[in-house]
């Protein structure tokens, strides 16, 4: 059964959609655990979008989409497993927030 708090974790990684989660998720460290990690996501999906436009930037934009994507399918299934999974690099950069 889906919860609250799995729904707002979900939310994490559906791109913007991850500042619903820090808004209303503060108190839960499961959903806190994963707005932070979807932060870094939507963020990077931010920077390769500027990225486009320079030299190779077409490339660098479609392995930033590719990874994006394959990390935000990793995380919504941690989310309904119920687990924490620490993606790589991404974790890293979520806990400087």
């Amino acid at each position: 059964m889906i919860t609250r708090t799995k729904l707002l974790a979900g939310l994490s990684y559906l791109g913007v959609l991850c500042f619903v989660p820090l808004m209303f998720g503060r108190g839960d460290p499961f959903t806190h655990f994963h707005s932070r990690q979807g932060l870094v996501l939507w963020i990077w999906g931010v920077v390769a979008l500027f990225m486009f436009p320079l030299p190779f930037g077409r490339i660098l934009f479609s392995f930033s989409s590719t990874a994006i994507l394959v990390f935000s399918v990793i995380g919504l299934i941690s989310v309904l497993l119920g687990r924490t999974w620490r993606l790589p690099m991404v974790h890293e950069l979520s806990k400087k927030l």
